[in-house]
């Protein structure tokens, strides 16, 4: 069972999608015609030759009062016939010659071949039912997600209250100074479950929503019980986490918005899309293969409105929610990415700056506890005096990480054991660090 935060949260979720979305027991009741659905039930048994009730209800997601009656449509108009049963129990069913060339027909027109997608109408009410924005978390909460971070008591509030407004937050500060570590743990603080469809349906078009390397599934319990059960959540739907989004330097426009593959015909849904009711962090902004100016007035709208305006080409456009928490995060001035007017819009700006010595200290602690090493306070005053101070080196959290790692790799290449020597952090020093003296 998947664990919240809050003992409540998952039953008035689940209530909440109950009431807005019950397992459909009739086409009217889905949300699509019956020439769709008859359409997708044939391209399965084109797919796969001959399927029984229960095959069908697996494949389509949807309850066999559903697709008796979807069967009946077909029958009706010659595109599908009863073969016999399985086993002296359920009835298989085939495709007659009509039914083929219409299948054929059918993926020309869409390649999608999956479970039955969920009506864009509906998913609007679910995506604002789900909402992210509900501003129910504490002090308490951000402290107790992040008991094992060393992160100052300010920035800890800085960033709750950032996260309760529902307004972008702007990350910024030097490389390694923990703003990705950071921003992809404030996922943690939304624990309750989400409803994810499979992909939603707008007029005829297909948006594949349900993506497994963003998605995470939860316990199959938390699932539909039997696959003809008629109660329940709409099999369309999946249980998941919150999901979260990470991109970076190799992120595109036209990924932000709906994409039609002409080979397989099918469309795909931009990332924001897949990061709705969740987290999406554009990492390294300022990186990326287009002006800054570009990608930032692409939020304009829907940081303001909390509504997206997708294409789906041919002049045609769709509404969406705009229901996640944005942030950017970079390495560069802010004023370097966009002006002040731009920069308003973005509720948050929080600076990550460099450690001071006694933060930098906690957090080797935890990684000597990590690695299974003794902590020496003469070898890390070593590390701060003789080679930061040295060197005029700032503290940054990622180091104590690399530098023990690198000081331990040579000790296993030497074949050694026993402490950590200033000579072996010395090495791992000089192999981490560009040497700026190599022209001599």
């Amino acid at each position: 069972m998947y664990a919240i935060s809050d003992s409540n949260s998952y039953p008035s979720e689940r209530e909440a999608v109950q009431r807005l979305a019950p397992q459909p027991k009739s086409i009217r009741e889905t949300g699509l015609s019956e020439n769709f659905l008859g359409d997708l039930l044939c391209k399965h048994l084109h797919d796969a030759g001959v399927l029984d009730m229960p095959r069908l209800v697996e494949r389509m997601a949807l309850t066999g009062a559903v697709l008796e009656e979807v069967l009946q449509f077909l029958r009706k108009h010659g595109r599908v016939e009863v073969l016999g049963q399985t086993g002296g129990q359920a009835l298989r069913y085939g495709l007659t010659e009509r039914g083929r060339t219409a299948a054929r027909d059918a993926l020309e027109r869409s390649g999608y071949l999956g479970p039955a997608p969920f009506p864009v109408s509906a998913y609007r009410s679910l995506l604002k039912v789900q909402t992210i924005h509900h501003g129910n978390i504490t002090a308490r909460d951000m402290h107790s997600a992040f008991s094992s971070v060393v992160l100052t008591d300010g920035m800890l509030d800085q960033l709750g209250v950032a996260l309760n407004s529902g307004r972008a937050i702007m990350i910024y500060g030097p490389a390694g100074t923990g703003k990705t570590y950071i921003s992809s743990r404030l996922i943690r603080l939304f624990a309750e479950a989400i409803w994810v469809p499979y992909a939603i349906a707008i007029n005829e078009s297909v948006i594949e929503i349900y993506d497994p390397q963003v998605h995470q599934r939860l316990d199959e319990d938390l699932q539909q019980n039997h696959l003809l059960l008629d109660e329940g959540i709409d099999r369309r739907l999946l249980c998941c986490k919150r999901p979260i989004v990470v991109t970076g330097g190799e992120l595109s426009l036209e990924q932000l918005d709906i994409r039609y593959d002409p080979y397989s015909r099918q469309y795909q849904a931009p990332l924001q899309l897949k990061a709705s009711n969740g987290m999406f962090i554009i990492d390294d902004m300022g990186r990326q293969r287009m002006p800054p100016a570009d990608l930032l007035n692409r939020w304009i709208v829907p940081m303001e409105e909390r509504r997206d305006f997708l294409n789906l080409g041919g002049g045609r456009h769709c509404e969406l929610p705009f229901d996640l928490v944005l942030v950017f995060s970079t390495n560069l001035n802010p004023l370097e990415l966009a002006d002040e007017a731009f920069l308003r819009r973005i509720g948050y700006k929080l600076h990550f700056k460099y450690l001071k010595a006694e933060e930098y200290e906690r957090i080797w602690r935890q990684e000597c506890e990590r690695l299974g090493i003794a902590f020496d306070p003469v070898l890390l005053r070593y590390v701060l005096q003789g080679l930061y101070e040295a060197e005029g080196m700032p503290l940054v959290p990622c180091h104590p990480r690399d530098l023990l790692g690198m000081a331990l790799d040579r000790q296993r290449y030497l074949d050694d054991s026993g402490p950590l020597s200033p000579r072996e952090l010395e090495w791992a020093w000089r192999n981490y660090f560009v040497q700026l003296d190599f022209l001599g």
